[in-house]
């Protein structure tokens, strides 16, 4: 079976950032640019999934989600995918374990906010996910106190790379991860839905 998936080349650096983006506003495109600069990465591929299995409402149409994701992530080095609707995963590490098999050469790095660090346990086989690559964490706000003393960060404290190193990341080999911090941006999916601003 083909699939409708960005191309690659060996040794390409890409950032992973999945989600329901629902909808998708600038917290996110100020994370991508930053993961690009920070972890020295050559691409980011957004993987707006179907749906979230820790969230109990489902989000509206992939085709409306990813519509709007297109007009937010205007950047030549951002990617906007349907790869988990097409690969007909539901969780993280499935989804991460089956782009390794498709690009066996590229360098993947996932990537996530310092809220989901926080609660990264709680998801299916998290373990997995870090084994298949690096993994870099970028602040939000009220969240980093509590991703630097998750689970998660005790468990692979001894593969944590510093701030000062964050270049490295998007070359390291798994487990490795980095946790930097942004300028803070207050918006959030679920407030602009609260705000009636999302339908």
């Amino acid at each position: 079976m083909r699939y409708k998936i960005p191309k690659s080349y060996a040794g390409m650096r890409v950032g992973l950032l999945g989600g329901s983006f629902d909808p998708a506003h600038e917290g996110h495109l100020n994370i991508c640019l930053h993961s690009l600069k920070r972890f020295q990465l050559d691409q980011i591929w957004l993987l707006v999934s179907p749906g979230n299995p820790m969230k109990n409402q489902n989000p509206l149409s992939l085709n409306k989600r990813m519509d709007h994701a297109k007009n937010i992530f205007q950047h030549p080095k951002i990617k906007i995918t349907n790869i988990e609707t097409q690969l007909k995963t539901r969780f993280t590490y499935h989804t991460l374990l089956l782009l390794k098999q498709l690009y066996p050469s590229t360098n993947f790095t996932w990537i996530m906010g310092a809220d989901n660090m926080a609660q990264v346990h709680l998801w299916q086989d998290w373990k997995i996910i870090f084994s298949l690559m690096p993994v870099g964490v970028l602040a939000r706000p009220g969240q980093g106190i509590s991703a630097r003393l998750s689970p998660a960060a005790r468990k692979f404290a001894a593969h944590q790379i510093s701030e000062s190193c964050s270049w490295k990341l998007g070359g390291a080999v798994a487990p490795a991860w980095c946790f930097v911090n942004l300028p803070m941006s207050q918006i959030s999916s679920s407030e602009i839905r609260s705000l009636g601003l999302w339908s």
